[in-house]
């Protein structure tokens, strides 16, 4: 298969030695094979954790330091130093590297959302390679991503790549714990494959996500219509591998037909919404069917929020359960007086609506 657009995000405890340190030969090892798919027309986008891992084994903290400071301090650190490390290797190669720093606040709406795509289209038109990190030195907790594998999933939708490579340091998702001689390699994943019983929320060792956040996020951008692979960064030519051989190599989320751009900014905006739309079970059947379906007002109980027309919005089922998003088509005042009647236009038109 032909790929025009890759991005690949790589974890922590891929970049990093146990030791705290930046792992330069495999460093140097991932960065040949990009330059391999480079030479054979791919572009390629590179989300890149490792600061705060490359400079633990660097910088000695005050045990008194709170953890916030404490991570700042370590990303403004190992950002330098990873980049510097990038810069050189992929030189060598005859590729120049653009950094590109962002806080989840550089999505909050469409204006925002657009500049930074303009950004890294206008990188690869120009043959550099952007390499994107969350700003860890200026994030606080509000405004911090659950972890680098959200930013990745939310470069891939923006830039519609073919596909999301993101590289751990298991071979994929497991029947139970990897380790376990009984646990097997899932080596692809349906749409409506209940994972609930395989994934637990235990985090990585440098990382702040785990493999209940890393499958989360690539059912998200699978639902998308963009393919999403899980696997074992620190294998030998694992890229080549799976990009250039098509070798069968860790799991594989099947993805859904292409979902609009709008439908997947508003995917990956779900903090920045303005109220939030109970429902009753009857809206939700027609929404979540397999039919082209908008949210009428006749099947909304109840809203919460000052909202307005153009706002994002949560949408609840009557369990009180988030099933979705959307744009608002008229304000809360106006929806208020609207709740449960009929024939009235769209509160939520299916152009402007992503159901999780």
């Amino acid at each position: 298969m032909n790929y025009s657009k890759i991005v690949i995000k790589i974890g922590s405890n891929v970049l990093a030695t146990p030791e705290g340190l930046p792992d330069e030969t495999h460093i140097n090892h991932l960065v040949e094979q990009i330059a391999a798919l480079r030479e054979q027309g791919i572009q390629i986008l590179l989300v890149s954790s490792g600061a705060v891992a490359s400079a633990r084994g660097r910088i000695r903290m005050n045990s008194h330091t709170d953890p916030v400071t404490q991570r700042q301090v370590l990303a403004a650190v190992g950002q330098i130093q990873l980049l510097q490390l990038y810069n050189r290797l992929f030189g060598e190669k005859g590729i120049t590297i653009a950094q590109v720093l962002v806080t989840k606040n550089d999505f909050r709406d469409r204006n925002h959302y657009l500049n930074i795509r303009n950004c890294l289209m206008g990188l690869l038109q120009h043959q550099i390679l952007p390499i994107i990190n969350e700003n860890d030195a200026v994030s606080i907790t509000e405004l911090m991503f659950t972890d680098n594998d959200e930013l990745a999933g939310l470069v891939a939708s923006m830039i519609d790549a073919d596909k999301l490579l993101i590289l751990t340091n298991v071979d994929g998702i497991y029947t139970g714990h990897p380790q376990h001689p009984d646990s097997q390699l899932i080596p692809e994943i349906t749409p409506k494959m209940n994972l609930s019983r395989y994934i637990s929320a235990e985090k990585s060792g440098f990382g702040r996500g785990g493999m209940l956040t890393k499958s989360n996020i690539a059912r998200k951008v699978a639902q998308l219509g963009i393919g999403v692979h899980i696997i074992n960064g620190k294998k030998t030519y694992v890229l080549m591998d799976l990009l250039l051989e098509n070798k069968p190599v860790g799991t594989y989320f099947q993805p859904l037909r292409r979902a609009s751009s709008i439908k997947k900014r508003i995917a990956h905006s779900r903090d920045f919404a303005k109220g939030k739309v109970f429902l009753n079970q009857g809206a939700v059947d027609a929404i979540t069917s397999n039919r082209a379906a908008s949210l009428l007002p006749i099947g909304i109980t109840r809203i919460e929020g000052d909202f307005q027309k153009g706002d994002l919005v949560q949408i609840y089922n009557p369990d009180n359960q988030l099933i979705g998003l959307g744009i608002a088509q008229y304000s809360a005042d106006k929806a208020q007086e609207r709740i449960g009647k009929n024939k009235q236009r769209p509160f939520v038109h299916y152009d402007y609506l992503f159901i999780e």
